[in-house]
């Protein structure tokens, strides 16, 4: 069994449920393997700390950038949260040795996973928010970020928006998105493009733009708004 309390001081957070911080690091696969143990993954908490997390990052740039339009502070929020960045703040604080983990999933290296990790990050999150409330949650979550935060801030990376879409769709519904052309306008030399993006019928977002590259990358930055 693994120590939680340097997690905790870790954190910086003395939970009054241990058993909150505890479900926040089983993966379904544990569960898998363990019939008999009487626990959730934490995916319900994953889902929870995402939702916390975003309203953390959204609410700061807010208040921090109040020069900031929606589309600016939408791209900062996005490389804040996206799995790989949430994965190496789970590194720098070892998250990866506290999982519960099945064997098969812990000997295939899922200790050190992205996702694991970022699932795991987002799980602690939800743990902590519904243990201490939002106020120390905040706290905790500005100071895991911090170095994240001002990479961001000084030099914004650049977002691949079709290859997240295409990762995100892959995760939940195991196919890819697929771009349709709708429409172009103006002379050969000024061409503006229309390019929607699909799942199936279902259309996830539209854009535009001088080249079908351009169109299609608004379409899936649009296609991400909609469903963050």
């Amino acid at each position: 069994m693994v120590d939680l309390n340097i997690l905790q001081k870790t954190l910086g957070i003395k939970f009054r449920d241990i058993s909150l911080l505890e479900k926040s690091l089983v993966h379904r696969s544990y569960l898998n393997e363990n019939q008999g143990v009487e626990s959730d993954s934490n995916e319900r908490l994953e889902y929870l700390g995402d939702a916390v997390l975003g309203f953390i990052v959204a609410e700061k740039l807010y208040r921090d950038f109040p020069d900031y339009d929606e589309g600016r502070m939408t791209r900062l929020r996005s490389v804040l949260v996206r799995r790989e960045t949430l994965a190496r703040i789970s590194r720098s604080i070892n998250l990866g040795e506290y999982l519960f983990l099945g064997k098969g999933e812990d000997t295939s290296g899922g200790r050190n996973k992205s996702a694991n990790l970022a699932c795991a990050l987002e799980a602690v999150i939800g743990a902590v928010y519904l243990d201490q409330g939002m106020v120390k949650t905040r706290k905790m979550v500005i100071k895991l970020l911090a170095e994240e935060w001002q990479k961001a801030i000084k030099k914004p990376a650049a977002i691949d928006y079709k290859s997240r879409l295409q990762e995100l769709i892959q995760s939940r519904e195991q196919r890819i998105p697929s771009y349709q052309v709708t429409g172009a306008s103006g002379p050969d030399h000024i061409k503006t493009f229309s390019v929607e993006v699909r799942l199936g019928n279902q259309v996830l977002g539209s854009g535009s733009g001088k080249s079908k590259k351009e169109a299609e990358t608004e379409a899936a930055r649009q296609a991400l708004e909609k469903i963050s």
